[in-house]
């Protein structure tokens, strides 16, 4: 079966965002400004990318495949970085944590020859890696601002009482490196059971054979849980250092910054 949407279709579609629209306006959310500016954002970058991809899978060139993977990971810096206002560096930390979540999942699976260095199956991949790292830092990042401060005093009194930093805060970015993993575990808990994942889904409704497809899935499940592993664990091990001065003194970020 070939998968068509005319435009017809996706205009008469748009009554799902009106749905969305009619619960934030009768529930008095006040999200409805967000809601179009998103959708339209979406749309139109959505199309930009498409047109771009189409370009560049026309291309097949290996260096422009790089140069289009390493936007995608720095895009994902760039906002995994919000959630860490007031951490410094903490661009540099997600930059980091992509880069080597990205280039140590996407290795393996060129290596073993699950993927080819084709730009028609790097880049996409490389997009659900990067977008899953980017939220696994922000949350990582998010968890570290909320429990240094919450548990400051505790903090202080390790401090005082000689341990160092990385002692003082132990269970602090432990916390954080599971709470950026955990997503991804429950979302991989109810694969099959509650939730048929896109990349399978868009498979099966393209006409591949659904064993096919179920192991690419399995693929991107091991894929995935990797990356957001990794990304934690660096994001959680780089972020929490800038918690403390040379003086081993806490610092809590200021969120103006």
């Amino acid at each position: 079966m070939k998968v068509d949407v005319s435009n017809w279709s996706l205009a008469l579609a748009f009554v799902l965002v009106l749905i969305s629209l009619a619960i934030s306006y009768k529930q008095k959310l006040k999200l409805e400004k967000d809601t179009i500016i998103s959708v339209v954002r979406a749309i139109l970058q959505l199309i930009a990318v498409g047109y771009l991809l189409t370009a560049i899978f026309k291309v097949d060139n290996l260096i422009v495949t790089l140069i289009m993977q390493l936007f995608i990971v720095f895009n994902a810096a760039y906002n995994g970085k919000k959630r860490g206002r007031g951490i410094p560096g903490a661009f540099g930390i997600a930059l980091g944590g992509l880069l080597l979540s990205t280039t140590l999942t996407m290795g393996i699976l060129v290596l073993t020859g699950v993927l080819k260095m084709v730009p028609y199956q790097m880049i996409p991949v490389t997009g659900m890696v990067a977008g899953n790292s980017m939220t696994a830092v922000g949350l990582v990042f998010r968890s570290l601002k909320q429990q240094f401060h919450d548990q400051q005093d505790q903090v202080f009194e390790r401090l005082a009482l000689g341990a160092p930093p990385k002692t003082a805060s132990g269970e602090i970015f432990r916390e954080a490196i599971r709470i950026g993993m955990q997503p991804t575990i429950d979302s991989v808990r109810t694969y099959g059971l509650v939730s048929l994942p896109g990349m399978m889904s868009g498979l099966i409704m393209a006409g591949v054979d659904p064993i096919k497809a179920i192991k690419y899935q399995i693929m991107v499940v091991f894929m995935l849980l990797a990356a957001t592993g990794i990304a934690s664990v660096w994001a959680s091990y780089q972020a929490y250092r800038k918690f403390f001065n040379q003086r081993w003194q806490l610092v809590l970020p200021d969120e103006d910054k």
